[in-house]
This record gives C-alpha cells, structure tokens and sequence, in this order.
C-alpha cells in the first residue's frame, strides 16, 4: 500500500512519550515526517536523553508503522536530543477542575503513610471539600482494602466525546489504583516505564471532575515513581509522614530533601508523626513511647517545615482500615479529633503556600544522572 504522510502523522498521535502528558505530535517531539515509497523516515526531538525513553520511542513508532500500514515498511528513526530553549515550559499538564494536589509520602514503608492517606481524605470530605485519592503505589496498593472496594471495577465513560475511567466513590472520595485491574493474589512485576504508563493512564484518561484536593499515595522512597509523578503533574504540595524511631526519621529526612532539592522544588507542607505514643484503651491518660518521643516533631523543626500533628498508635486504627471504614469517620472519637486538626493544618499550609508562592510546575528530567528544575512562573 501506499504510504501517506498525512495519515502517519495522524496513526502517531496515538503514541506518547514516557513521562508526558501528551502524545508526541501535540508535544511537537515530531518534527518532520518523509515517504519515499516504501521508506518512511520521522525525525523527533526529545527534551531527555535517557536512553530507555529514546528506545521505547523507536519502538513503539516502528510498531506502528508496520502493524497499521506496511509489515514491508522501512522504517527509520531520526533522534534529536535537545534541551527546549523554554526553560519554564512544563512537561506534565495540570487536571481541569482540580484545585490541589497533594503527595502524601515516606521514605520509609511501613510507617501508616496509607492509613494517613484513607483518614486525611475522608476527613477533608467530611469538612466539605471535594477529595479524590490517586494510589500510586503500584506495587502494592492499599486504598482498595482501606476504602471497602476491594471488588469494584471501574467504568468507562464518555467526556466530552473522549472514553474516560470513572474513578471508585467510596465515602464520597473519589479512588483510583492499579489494584482495581489486578486480582488481589496477582503480583504487579512491571519495570518502571510500564508502571509510570498506567499512572498516567489513571491520571490523565480518567473523569476525576471537580476537586479540591487530590491526594496522591506515593510508593516508599525516593524513586522512578515519583520522577514521574511530579514529571507529568504540578504538584501543589508534598505531606511526608514518619514515625518517631531514628531510622524512620533519616529515611524521612530525605524524603524531605527530594522535595526541595533543587532538582524537584515541590513545597513541603509538613510532617506527620504516625504511632506517636501508645495509649492502653483501659488507661487512656497514659502514654507510652515505643518508638521515641517527638522525633518527627524535631525533625520537622530542624528542617524549618511544619509539624502537621501526630497520630497515636491505636489498635482501632488498624481494624478500621482492615475493614475498609477510615478511623476518622468514628464521630465523637478522639481519633476524629486527632485527624481534623491534622486536616485543618494541611488546609492552612495549602492555603498559605497558594497565596506566598507562584504555582509549582511539572519539572523536566534533563539527565540520567538527576533532574533539572523548572521554577515557578
């Protein structure tokens, strides 16, 4: 068959490049395409040059040449690597209709980071804001379990003539994670460009509508899942929860550090101290410090961020997530209590962070090695 620029440029607008919002012709990484017969030559320009992003690129263009026109095809690929004489430009590209997005983080697992996650959400809906929690711990998502819709599926719907998943609502919190596609027994074995793919996908491809807030629960540490998450959104603030103990404390230290390095430059809202102290149903005037005392507390003021509150270590805690009803829906409860104030004081630091500060963009990933920052406008 004949080979047609026209309708190659337009089969390419289905392929994007890693880490962007958008596809490939939009983004204007095509810059030219050439038909000499059976030879089809496309020349690209790319802001990166990890050379996974240039290979999967090729990949995926040849893929679709042969499969959609010819399998005879000649396919070459010309790859440019340039840095965008726009510095400020963003990547990523924000969500219409979302005010707020806050990542809610640890550099360390196991510290209640998703347990804080499911009760701030459900606490932000009940003082009347509109809230959707992102799961983007692809390798082990909770929200499911915590939220009590381990079984649902999401729909597909139609917005504005394109198909859009409809996020899960459970406690009017809208919910999206990769374990609503997996069975809970199935193992998610993806490398990291796959797992940033179906982030994306459950970002921009899903009808999350109007919202004040959307939290997003990041995996533990300071990896490829994050990069891509403030690659493809301006995120307005980041939450880093930790426990009291040493060795949670440096792992959130530099979960801190990521943040406001240079490279990212995402505002740190503050920091929560999980299992603070234990307090015996039976003696409620007592506390215990298991895993020291304050320590997040310090941590927070050594760092010049705020202390957000702390959340004790409480048995009816766990059972609640365990059973997929949030802690802080207990009305009249001291956990309720626990969890408003942290609330409010994430509000406040939202607030506060809108009005001193410009606007955070999507940042730029220039080098192998690190990432380059774009600053606020």
């Amino acid at each position: 068959m004949k080979l047609d620029r026209k309708e190659i440029l337009k089969a390419l607008e289905t392929i994007s490049i890693a880490g962007e919002g958008k596809n490939m012709v939009e983004s204007g990484a095509v810059q030219n395409v050439i038909t000499f017969g059976e030879e089809v030559v496309v020349d690209l320009l790319l802001s990166t040059p990890a050379m996974h992003i240039k290979k999967r690129a090729e990949d995926d263009i040849k893929k679709l040449i042969h499969e959609k026109f010819s399998p005879e095809a000649v396919v070459k690929v010309n790859i440019k690597v340039e840095a965008k004489e726009n510095p400020n430009e963003i990547k990523g590209k924000a969500i219409p209709g979302i005010s707020n997005i806050i990542a809610v983080a640890s550099g360390k697992g196991g510290v209640g980071k998703s347990t804080v996650t499911a009760n701030l959400a459900v606490t932000l809906a009940k003082m009347g804001f509109r809230v959707g929690v992102l799961d983007a711990d692809i390798y082990g998502p909770s929200m499911p379990i915590m939220f009590d819709v381990e079984n649902e599926k999401p729909i597909s719907i139609e917005v504005d003539g394109k198909s859009k998943m409809k996020p899960i609502e459970s406690y009017e919190i809208k919910l999206l994670s990769i374990g609503f596609f997996t069975s809970p027994s199935q193992a998610v074995i993806w490398r990291g460009p796959m797992a940033s793919k179906a982030l994306n996908q459950m970002i921009f491809d899903a009808a999350w509508g109007e919202l004040d807030f959307m939290l997003i629960d990041l995996p533990p540490g300071t990896g490829d899942i994050h990069l891509s998450i403030m690659q493809a959104l301006p995120i307005t603030g980041a939450v880093v929860v930790s426990t009291p103990q040493a060795v949670a404390l440096a792992d959130a230290k530099k979960g801190v550090s990521m943040f406001l390095s240079d490279s990212i430059n995402v505002p740190v809202l503050g920091i929560i101290e999980n299992m603070a102290y234990f307090t015996p149903e039976e003696l409620p005037n007592n506390k215990y410090y298991i895993f020291g005392k304050e320590g997040a507390k310090n941590l927070a003021e050594d760092l010049n961020v705020r202390f957000l509150g702390e959340v004790p270590l409480v048995q009816s805690i766990r059972e609640a997530g365990d059973y997929g009803r949030p802690a802080a829906l207990q009305t009249a409860s001291p956990l309720e209590t626990v969890f408003e104030e942290i609330a409010r004081n994430v509000v406040e630091e939202t607030v506060r962070r809108n009005e001193n500060l410009a606007p955070t963009e999507a940042i730029k990933i220039t080098t192998m090695a690190g990432c380059s920052a774009v600053k606020g406008k």
